[in-house]
This record gives structure tokens, C-alpha cells and sequence, in this order.
């Protein structure tokens, strides 16, 4: 599934093509996708102009002048720009097309297990059941230490499931949640609330550097994920524990082990996670 990088990546990858841009069509070739698709608001999203492609959590949100786009990958997803008239294969269940004449470019969205959604907003998006539940930003200057000790307080579950809670910190999936626990030597089975201020203090950090590490990587190409462009991410040659059961620590040389945690797997190293 496409977590925060891969998808600040893609929102990296279409913005610049797309804003200040006019939609001229929308078509959508399937009834829906995880919901329904916005049949019905299509004549309302036409000649409106794309402002800005803003991302919250792994939702993209594409600021028109009168009404919101919001886009999820879902576990398969995939947004391409192409040259308008391209064929659509498949599983190409949408196309928006932007601008007009010479200047067109299509906005192609892929998703071939169709767990994926876009939905038109016309009010207030922000306040969108889907949004409203969210959880910090882990890569604000909010997203503290001493913030992440608070929201700990009392907390008995592991911490690595915990920091997957999109309730309560958005966008950590369950690679970046293993590589941060590992650059910060914290084993995922440790109860949330009992890590002290000081480890906190080092974990905060490695969260926001390995998410930082994996947008300029271009993200995690593990399966269905590939950027705007057509190309794939490359972080999954950085990754220290994730996916490398049996395998010895890049810093110890002890295998890397795997155990279940909220039905994900978690990778880590028993002598550098304590």
C-alpha cells in the first residue's frame, strides 16, 4: 500500500503539471471504486481550475475553485500523466483531462484491486469524516518528543502498532514504523506509554528522517506503486529491518527477526532493539 512518501511523491510528481490548470473532462469508466465515483457532481467539476494539490495523511486533495478532489490509492493505486488519447488498458478507471489544445494533459489513475477511492467535495473538506479523525502530521514542527509522550500516556499497546494508528499520527505504515523503531534502537514490542522522554527523543527524529529519506528515494516500490512518470522508488534498498528476516544486522551482523503484531509483520534486531 502507498504510504506518506509514496504519496508526497506523487503529489510531487503531478503539481507541477497540473496546477492553475483547467479540468476539461472527467471520465470515469466504472460505477466505483472503494466508494462511489462522482458521477453525478461531473458536469459541476468541468472548466474549474485546479489551485493546488495538497496532501493530508495519504489522501491527495486537489483544491478547485469550487469544490475538493480527494484521492486515495488504496493498496494498488497509481496516478500517471500521459499524453491525452493513449488507450486506457484495464485497470485505467479514470482519466482527467487538463487544459486544452496543444497544452492537454491527462491525469490517469490505475488501481487494479479497486480499493482505492476518489471522491468530489463541495463543501468544507477539511471536516470530511475521512479527514476529521486524523492525527498529526509526523513531518510538522508540532510532531514533538514531547507531543508523542503525552499522546503515550497511559498506552499499554506495543508501540510500533501504535505509531501505525492514523488516529493518532498519520502516515507511519508498517515499513516506515520497522525502520524508524530500528535507527532508533527501540523493539517494536514495547509497551507505548513506558518509553521514557529521552528514547522518545530519539525516535521523533529517526521518524522524520527516514520518511524524509524515502521521499528523495521516490518512495518504496514493493509491489503495485510506481510514480507519476511511470518510474519506481528505490527506499527498499535502504531498508535496514524491513523484510530482511534471517538476514544479519547491517550494524551487529545478529539475523534480523520477524514476529506478527496486529496481524503485520515486524522486522527487527533483538541485540540493537532493546
Amino acid at each position: 500500500m502507498p504510504e506518506l512518501p509514496e504519496v508526497e511523491v506523487t503529489r510531487r510528481g503531478i503539481a507541477p503539471a497540473l496546477e492553475n490548470r483547467r479540468l476539461a473532462s472527467a471520465d470515469f469508466r466504472i460505477p466505483a471504486l472503494r466508494y462511489p465515483l462522482p458521477h453525478a457532481q461531473r458536469a459541476a467539476m468541468l472548466g474549474q481550475r485546479l489551485h493546488a494539490i495538497e496532501r493530508r495523511a495519504k489522501y491527495l486533495l486537489l483544491r478547485f475553485d469550487q469544490g475538493t478532489m480527494l484521492i486515495h490509492l488504496g493498496m494498488s493505486g497509481s496516478l500517471r500523466l500521459m499524453a491525452p488519447g493513449l488507450p486506457a488498458e484495464k485497470h485505467d478507471h479514470v482519466d482527467l483531462e487538463f487544459g486544452q489544445g496543444a497544452q492537454r494533459i491527462l491525469l490517469r489513475f490505475r488501481d487494479p484491486r479497486r480499493f482505492g477511492a476518489l471522491l468530489w467535495l463541495a463543501g468544507e473538506a477539511d471536516s470530511h469524516p475521512l479527514l476529521k479523525v486524523l492525527g498529526i502530521e509526523p513531518l510538522t514542527e508540532a510532531f514533538t518528543a514531547r507531543w508523542l509522550k503525552n499522546s503515550l500516556e497511559g498506552v499499554r499497546s506495543p508501540i510500533k502498532p501504535t505509531l501505525m494508528d492514523s488516529h493518532r499520527v498519520v502516515g507511519i505504515g508498517n515499513i516506515y514504523a520497522s525502520e524508524s523503531l530500528f535507527r532508533a534502537g527501540i523493539d517494536p514490542r514495547t509497551p507505548a506509554g513506558k518509553i521514557s522522554l529521552r528514547r522518545l527523543e530519539r525516535l521523533v527524529p529517526e521518524i522524520k528522517a527516514t520518511l524524509l529519506s524515502a521521499i528523495e528515494a521516490g518512495g518504496s516500490s514493493l509491489r503495485d506503486f510506481i510514480h507519476s512518470d511511470g518510474s519506481s522508488g528505490y527506499f527498499q534498498q535502504q531498508y535496514f529491518a524491513y523484510g530482511r528476516a534471517g538476514q544479519p544486522c547491517y550494524r551487529c551482523n545478529s539475523p534480523i527477526r520477524e514476529l506478527r503484531q496486529s496481524n503485520r509483520a515486524s522486522f527487527y534486531c533483538a541485540r540493537c532493539q532493546r
